[in-house]
Formats: structure tokens, sequence, C-alpha cells
């Protein structure tokens, strides 16, 4: 009887594992610093760190010491579809950096890959079909192409070569990569505009949009439209926030971009200084969640270049109806109850993530958005404003400026400008890493 039995057992054992989802980067190990009760400690050598927290725990840290660094800026993911390794690529100072999280407990920074020209507090990157592309505000730096495949196999840090450079452009403030068309938009670059590279081959990418009539973008994303608006099914769209205005422009036809329409701020939303600085679709391309990088200043501090700045109000998330693309209109406004001022934000299906300078890490639960019922539900604050440091003592004296003329100063003496650049919420471990102007690179998680 129990012959006959044994392999049926053996079968539904097998069975069940066939299909159970198994994560080669399942979290093992416990976590660097663990949210108790509001706060997760970190243990130095010479004193303790106490970071703000809820509901997420710290995984792990990079240093900018460690990367040889004296200030960083934006961040992106990779991951290695070949062996489903985890990547974090942080822009600094000096150049690219690039750390493998896959055991997110213990990160190890494989090395640089050095700035095309000179030093710049701005960088930005984004990945496409194992390369990433590089751009950055610093004189004639174009546009650096790595392939991420280098990384595989490396233990100990090292200095990159770019295994491509393209020189058909100065500085830049962005980049943004619509990985459905293959195309790349580069952000920012002088009197360029709306600004798109080929990637089809992605070591050689060319250009195959150039439109300077549609202003400077400081910031974009660009889809291939899955939204409400059925005139426009599967038609690549250009959204780009363009200082004083959110600009929607459909580039299917590289030829002749069409603009589709503007959002621009009533007056009684916004009266203080503005700068429509990053924005980002819901998953359904209903709406729009919109950061101003200075409606949160007195008005004027634009114009007195800094030195007559104060925080007078909470930070802000405009949330733009996109369901007629052609005449948007602001859904509502989602006022947190934090002093301070935001950054980048990225969306995962009903998950908001904000990057909030001395605020650190921000999730928003955006389920009722229709409803106009948005909350925060976590946050990790990476910023420290005794020492502006983490886990390491501040390396620079370096004050940034954004927007600006991006030649070093990122707002001046504004603390406010100090402290999360940008987050990355995209990979499959759940992991989530934020990049810090003043202390490196951190690996955040939710709680279980």
């Amino acid at each position: 009887m129990i012959k006959n039995i044994l392999p049926i057992i053996l079968t539904i054992l097998f069975a069940s594992c066939e299909y159970e989802d198994f994560d080669d980067n399942k979290e093992l190990n416990s976590p660097l610093a663990p949210c108790v009760d509001g706060v997760a400690k970190v243990f130095g050598a010479n004193h303790d760190h106490v970071y703000s927290c809820s509901n997420y725990d710290l995984m792990g840290h990079v240093s900018l010491e460690e990367m040889d660094a004296e200030d960083g800026n934006d961040c992106w993911g990779w991951t290695d579809q070949e062996n489903g390794r985890e990547y974090a690529i942080m822009g600094v100072n000096n150049g690219t950096a690039f750390i493998d999280i896959t055991d997110s407990t213990n990160p190890v920074y494989l090395g640089k890959l050095p700035t095309a020209t000179l030093d710049s507090s701005w960088r930005d990157m984004k990945v496409y079909n194992d390369h990433v592309y590089i751009v950055s505000e610093a004189n004639d730096h174009g546009l650096q192409v790595f392939d991420l495949t280098n990384l595989r196999g490396v233990e100990s840090a090292k200095i990159f070569s770019a295994d491509h450079t393209s020189n058909q452009f100065g500085q830049a403030h962005n980049i943004a990569v619509n990985e459905d068309s293959g195309y790349a938009y580069v952000a920012g670059a002088g009197g360029k505009g709306i600004y798109a590279f080929n990637l089809l081959n992605p070591l050689t990418p060319t250009i195959d949009l150039e439109a300077p009539s549609f202003g400077y973008s400081h910031d974009a994303q660009i889809v291939n439209y899955k939204g409400p608006d059925n005139r426009y099914d599967n038609d690549e769209i250009y959204i780009g926030s363009n200082e004083d205005r959110v600009i929607i422009v459909n580039v299917s036809d590289k030829s002749n971009p069409k603009l589709i329409s503007e959002f621009k701020y009533d007056e009684k939303v916004i009266n203080n200084d503005q700068y429509t600085h990053q924005a980002w679709l819901t998953k359904d391309h209903k709406y729009l969640l919109l950061g101003d990088e200075f409606d949160e200043l007195e008005k004027g501090c634009i114009e007195s270049n800094f030195q007559n700045c104060d925080l007078v109000d909470n930070i802000k998330t405009y949330v733009i109806d996109l369901q007629d693309l052609e005449d948007p209109k602001l859904h509502f406004v989602y006022k947190s109850n934090l002093d301070g001022i935001d950054h980048n934000g990225y969306i995962k299906d009903y998950k908001f993530y904000l990057a909030s300078y001395t605020n650190g890490l921000r999730v928003i639960d955006i389920l009722n958005i229709d409803q106009k019922n948005i909350s925060e539900i976590g946050f990790f604050n990476t910023y420290h404003p005794d020492d502006h440091s983490g886990v390491i003592e501040k390396t620079s004296s370096t004050k940034w400026s954004d927007p600006g003329d991006h030649n070093g100063a990122k707002g001046e003496n504004i603390e406010s400008f100090n402290g999360a650049w940008s987050v990355y919420p995209f990979f499959k471990s759940e992991n989530i890493i934020i990049s810090d102007i003043n202390s490196g690179l951190f690996i955040v998680k939710k709680q279980n």
C-alpha cells in the first residue's frame, strides 16, 4: 500500500515545486537597520546614526567615500536578465558608479565610469537593452554609452571606460528612454528641444528627431500610449516638464512631431515661484503626477538668486487628469504635512515613490486617486540635518542649484536642497535605492 502511495506523493511535490514562483533575489539576510518605533539605527565606529522611518527597513548603504566622490545626484537600476543580478547605477560629481545590490545587505561597489569631461553636480542616466546612456551638465560631456554586461564577473572596484561617446551635443540636463520604442530622448541639451536618439544599434545611437520649437524640457517621460483617450492608442507620446508648463507631444512620426496640448498652472493653485520639474504617469496613463521644485519657496526666490528664500508652504504634488490628452485638467493637489521640497518621483503599480530632498523617500498610496484620496503609507529619511552626512562625514562644502545655470550651485545656501535626489523602485526584489546628495546610496525595503 505504501509503495503505491509514495509515487503519488512525490509527483504532487514535484508539481508544486514546478509552479512555485521562486525568486533568486529573495532577501534571506537581516536588514542593516530595521525600522523600529519610527527609527532605524546604524551603529558606527565613532557615533551612531538614527534615521527616521516608517514601514521601511534599511538594507544596505554605500558611502560617497567608498565611491571616491564628493556628492551624489541621480540614480537608476539594471537587472541582468541572464542571471537575475540587480545593480544600482548612481551619478556622482566625477562620474557614474556601479553597485551590485543582489545581496542588498552586502552591496558591492564595482567601480566607476569617469565623467567624459569635467566634474558636475548634475548627471543623469537611463538603461535600455543592457546599456546605460549618460548625460551631464558638464561642459562638452555629450552622451556616454556603457555596456552593462561588462559588470559580469567584476569582483573588486575598477575604473571603467565608455564603450561609445557621442559628441553631437555638449551638456544636457536629463535623459529619458522609451523602452517600447527603443528611443532615448535627451532633455535640456542647449537649444535642441525634443531630441531623440534611435537605439536600434545600442553602441552607435543615431539622431532621428530634433525639434527646438517645443522649448526646453527639464525632464520628460515618453510612452507608447495605452490610456483612455482612444484617439492616440499606441502612439508615442512625449510628456515634457518645461519650466512653466507640461507639454504633450505626439512624436510617433519623427519627421513631424505634433503638439497635442499644454498644461499650465492656474494662478489660484500656485502663487509662489514655480518650476515644472518632473512628472510621471500612472499605470493606466489616466493621470500625471507632477512635482514643482520651487512652489514651496517664497515668491521672488529665483529673481534674488536664492538670497531671499524661505519655505512658505508644504510639499505638494499636482495630479493632472489626462483622460482627454487634448484638454488636460487639474484633478486635485495632494498636499503633504511636510516642510521641504520635492524632487524626482516614480510610480510602480499603485504606489508613488517620491524623493523629497531633506524628507528622504516618501511612499504614497494612489489606489484611490480617482476619488482624490491618496495618502502616505511609509518613508525612509536618509537626511541628517546635523551634519548632512548620513553614515559618513560630509566631504564637500559645495552647494547646488537646480534649476539654474548648472555651473555649480544647487539652491545656493538653501538647506532644503540637500538629501535625497532620486529613487528607483522597479527591482523585482522590491528593494528600493535612494541616491542621497550628501551620503551616497541607500537600499531600503518594505517590511513584511
